[in-house]
């Protein structure tokens, strides 16, 4: 008999079915005993009472996988309203260990760090399950928003000859006798390819070695990144972003957000001057935003627009990378934005240079050799047209969209300062 899914037993009333997953959880009673089955689709309910089912059952442990096969009949205090009796259970794997957290709890009961040190168990539970499948859901709406406005998917390196996009805060390693890096981004590639394809994305691991020890940074993390060619400038971009994080929303229905028609937005110039005037603090020489900083802002947004989403445009050059264009008629500030959502940065991004000449000019201010550059300045040396794009990171936007208190909760297995198992 073919495999059904718990979710199809209302459509089986009365038949025989065969189910398979794992022993979610065991009521073993002096007359009857209830098993509850797990699938992927969610949880059904079977009723032993026949002995040698019972004793089947007495033998195998919570996450053992069976397969079971028996007759459905309606019962509204099941799961789904309906159950299966008279079950024939046959184990397909040696009897479980007992799980180092109870799996049947409606929540996990244990820290942070004993759900990761034992995540190919932990991760089974259907709350942290779902965390994933929103992932999944958020980074479908981001390749068919794109997809759906001409965009085409590409897939760069992670393997790189220069660590010279970002700084020094980079993993080396061993490439057949010549030093090598993991790609903090795929920035420059898809720069390039603005060149080949006018719009482009990639959904791919970056790295950063950055000494961060917080809730909110990752060493390694999922990057939707997006470029896109002939542009006027970064409001262009900010409005595919807009698109872009509606797809992701709007994919994933099961979770109470709301992109407005129109995000609010503020200049870097005035975000900091409110709120160095709210905290009493002299901002005016700060050239980013501190956590805090994007706190009081979402706040803001929230109060006075309504809105879960801020974008916050012109930040200073000293903080953008060379590449950025600058602010026409505003000096020291750049045509580049961030999106806050819920007072947490999600998205960065902007205009670029496109100019040949810009890009010499622009290294040379910064004290960088053109030639580290060469390959990824050949591009604009054969003409690019303006252009700009941005980088969304997956997981602390689940994070936000979930309301999860760590980045590490939307991480199947995260890396960090401390952790490179499981």
């Amino acid at each position: 008999m073919q495999r059904i899914l718990s979710d199809q037993l209302p459509y089986q009333a009365g038949r025989p079915v065969t189910l398979s997953g794992w022993i979610h959880r065991r009521r073993l009673l002096k007359s009857v005993a209830f098993l509850i089955l797990r699938d992927r689709a969610g949880l059904a309910q079977v009723v032993v009472a026949e002995p040698h089912a019972r004793a089947a059952l007495d033998r195998l442990g919570e996450e053992t996988v069976v397969r079971i096969t028996g007759q459905v009949r309606e019962n509204p205090a099941a799961p789904g309203g309906f159950e299966v009796v008279q079950p024939v259970i046959e184990p397909l794997s040696d009897p479980a260990e007992p799980p180092p957290v109870e799996l049947h709890r409606p929540q996990l009961n244990a820290g942070l760090s004993t759900l990761l040190d034992h995540a190919p168990v932990t991760l089974r539970h259907p709350s942290w399950r779902r965390v994933f499948e929103v992932s999944a859901a958020v980074v479908s709406g981001f390749r068919g928003a794109l997809t759906e406005s001409g965009f085409t998917e590409i897939h760069t390196p992670k393997l790189v000859a220069s660590a010279t996009e970002s700084g020094a805060n980079v993993f080396s390693l061993d490439y057949f006798g010549t030093r090598a890096y993991l790609a903090q981004s795929p920035q420059l590639y898809k720069q390039m390819m603005v060149g080949v394809f006018e719009r482009v994305f990639e959904v791919g691991p970056v790295f950063r070695a950055e000494p961060h020890d917080t809730s909110r940074h990752l060493a390694q993390y999922t990057s939707l990144d997006a470029e896109l060619g002939f542009i006027g400038d970064h409001r262009d971009v900010m409005a595919v972003v807009h698109k872009a994080i509606g797809g992701m929303v709007a994919g994933v229905s099961t979770v109470d957000a709301v992109v407005p028609e129109a995000i609010p937005e503020v200049h870097f110039a005035d975000a900091v001057r409110m709120v160095g005037e709210a905290l009493g603090e002299d901002l005016s020489a700060e050239p980013d935003l501190a956590p805090a900083h994007e706190r009081w802002l979402g706040e803001w947004a929230a109060r006075e627009y309504g809105s879960d989403f801020l974008f916050v445009t012109g930040y200073p050059l000293a903080k953008r990378p060379f590449y950025t264009h600058p602010e026409p008629g505003r000096e020291g500030y750049t045509n580049s934005f961030d999106l806050l959502y819920r007072g947490v940065e999600v998205v960065t991004g902007g205009q670029r240079l496109h100019r040949y000449g810009d890009y010499l000019a622009a290294l040379a201010e910064r004290g960088e050799p053109a030639d580290q550059y060469e390959p990824y300045l050949q591009a604009f040396r054969y003409g690019m047209p303006p252009h700009g794009g941005f980088a969304i990171g997956l997981e602390r936007f689940v994070a936000r969209l979930l309301g999860l208190p760590n980045v590490r909760q939307a991480a199947l297995f995260p890396r960090d300062l401390h952790r490179l198992t499981p």
